[in-house]
């Protein structure tokens, strides 16, 4: 998998994305273009939560926080999502007993664990076929660029210590659009972690409503306090893992850094248990990297899952009436 550039993260560089403008263009005219075409309504209330870069800013996390906010007000909520990295692409209800991570993909996986979850890049098609298995609501992790479906609520995602990079769209930095578009189109805005790059402040006047959450780390993680572990994981960002082991006070030995929804192959199976038996620690990493491995392999390892810590606990509640009162469960 590629990684991204790095003049996509430098809100200083200026030659790459002066090259690349004309593209960045041509990308966000057609974004725009794409939003013209009106999407499947579907008779339940559909919340979106979505993002403007490529690769992660937690959108899984937050999806994953607001299924168990609607599962308390025993609403029958089934997700949606695209299964990124996944084999199956029509609209499929995800089984536990018989899809694996090549299948669905790992969001998915962790996504059904709460509630049925569809993948299947026609959002519309996953959609009528959760509706018409009993869905009387609809929640998407990401798709907020895709006009398939129509959305009754959009909840952008922005990771606070990257920001927007260097606020291009794509291929000059790492936006899916122009940020005045889609903050034209959202209900409301995430900012997850501490503001790094000055985000509220340079967006001002044209964001919706604000919302701020932090991340942390599960209380079962406190019993790694002292042990010598090796941490690893194939997020979009793996410091944020790494960050939040040691701020919870466990130092590992050593951190390993894979590509996003990487796929671990028996190499690397065999070179993480040798890591482990030489250093004499406990092999430690996310729900997401869990799910990629077989499960005889998932025995070695130590998942530590990582919750949303809402700044306002009525927001996302208040974000919830929202929904529902946009038309009759």
């Amino acid at each position: 998998m590629i990684r991204p550039p790095r003049f996509w993260s430098d809100p200083q560089a200026r030659v790459f994305p002066w090259l690349l403008s004309p593209l960045s263009a041509l990308v966000a005219t057609c974004a725009v273009k794409r939003q013209k075409k009106p999407g499947w309504k579907a008779p339940v209330p559909v919340l979106c939560c979505g993002n403007l870069t490529t690769g992660g800013t937690g959108k899984t996390t937050v999806v994953l926080d607001l299924v168990a906010r609607l599962k308390k007000r025993k609403i029958a909520v089934h997700a949606l999502t695209r299964g990124y990295g996944g084999r199956i692409k029509t609209a499929t209800q995800v089984d536990l007993a018989r899809h694996f991570a090549r299948d669905v993909g790992d969001e998915a996986l962790l996504l059904a664990q709460e509630c049925p979850t569809w993948v299947g890049g026609d959002r519309a098609a996953s959609a009528q076929a959760a509706v018409a298995a009993g869905a009387t609501c609809l929640i998407m992790d990401d798709g907020f660029q895709n006009p398939g479906l129509h959305k009754d609520v959009s909840l952008l995602v922005v990771d606070g210590v990257v920001g927007l990079g260097n606020g291009h769209v794509l291929p000059a930095g790492p936006l899916r659009e122009s940020p005045a578009g889609a903050f034209a189109r959202a209900s409301a805005v995430l900012l997850i972690g501490p503001d790094n790059t000055g985000f509220l402040e340079r967006y001002a006047g044209a964001l919706p409503d604000v919302m701020r959450a932090d991340l942390q780390t599960e209380a079962e993680m406190q019993g790694l306090k002292g042990a010598r572990c090796i941490a690893f994981a194939g997020l979009g960002r793996p410091s944020k893992f790494f960050d939040g082991l040691r701020q919870a006070g466990v130092k590992p030995v050593q951190c390993l850094a894979f590509p996003d929804h990487y796929f671990y192959k028996d190499r690397d199976m065999t070179h993480l248990a040798t890591l482990a038996r030489q250093a004499n620690a406990q092999l430690v990493t996310t729900p997401k990297d869990t799910v990629r491995f077989p499960p005889a392999f998932r025995k070695q390892l130590k998942t530590i899952d990582v919750g949303l810590v809402w700044q306002n606990e009525a927001a996302p509640e208040a974000l919830l009436d929202q929904l529902l009162r946009q038309r009759p469960a």
